[in-house]
């Protein structure tokens, strides 16, 4: 993620906290992904890119006051919201500044991998996937969460929002041509790590949701 990237979500990270915790369906969709994890108690679950810890609870809640949740982040302002609204409430959470593509973790006992809205602004998202999933290692859980436009039957209306939306949030939003549509490269990014989430899975599991933007898929490692 680039300096001018950080900047940006540092800048709105209460704004981006307010929409991930009550935009309408979203506290479904995390309770969802959280259980995509397939954790159990006393698991150790880490979130890439875990923004202002809106996840975080629905992790803990998984992995019971025995286990461990790690959320990482690389965004300063982001990180200190996710610590006041998480890692400050239990002692079993804790958040990590670092990049999504260099975890500052050792590759032990964890047992599910999470990263939600994440791999669309990651240049080599497939890579960063492969890199996740030998983390994890064999048997362990990988889930990816992604908004891209919809293949649902009533697509035309939702995308045309969603691509306003990509572009709101897109830094630079001042920036009027991109030399490639923003919405394009975001569903190219998203396809390439869910594909290579699938390719290094023997158990795959695909769901779509709110209206079938989000694309949620979870794998069982090889």
């Amino acid at each position: 993620m680039t300096t001018e990237t950080q900047e940006f979500y540092g800048r709105w990270a209460r704004l981006y906290d307010l929409i991930a915790r009550r935009t309408p369906g979203v506290s479904r969709l995390r309770r969802r992904v959280a259980a995509a994890c397939r954790l159990e108690p006393g698991d150790t679950v880490v979130e890439m890119g875990c923004g202002t810890g809106a996840n975080l609870p629905y992790l803990r809640e998984q992995v019971g006051p025995e286990g461990t949740v790690i959320g990482i982040d690389v965004t300063r302002p982001v990180l200190d919201r996710a610590t006041a609204t998480a890692a400050a409430r239990y002692d079993n959470v804790h958040v990590v500044r670092g990049d999504a593509t260099r975890p500052p973790i050792p590759p032990a006992e964890i047992d599910a991998l999470l990263a939600t809205f994440v791999v669309g602004m990651l240049d080599d998202p497939a890579g960063a996937v492969d890199d996740w999933c030998e983390l994890v290692g064999p048997g362990g859980h990988v889930v990816l969460a992604n908004a891209a436009r919809s293949e649902a039957r009533y697509a035309p209306p939702v995308n045309a929002v969603f691509r306003a939306i990509v572009v709101l949030s897109t830094p630079p939003t001042t920036q009027l041509r991109y030399e490639s549509p923003p919405h394009v490269r975001l569903d190219e990014r998203i396809d390439a790590a869910h594909a290579r989430l699938r390719a290094n899975s023997r158990t795959v599991a695909d769901e779509t949701h709110l209206f079938g933007v989000v694309r949620l898929t979870g794998g069982e490692l090889e």
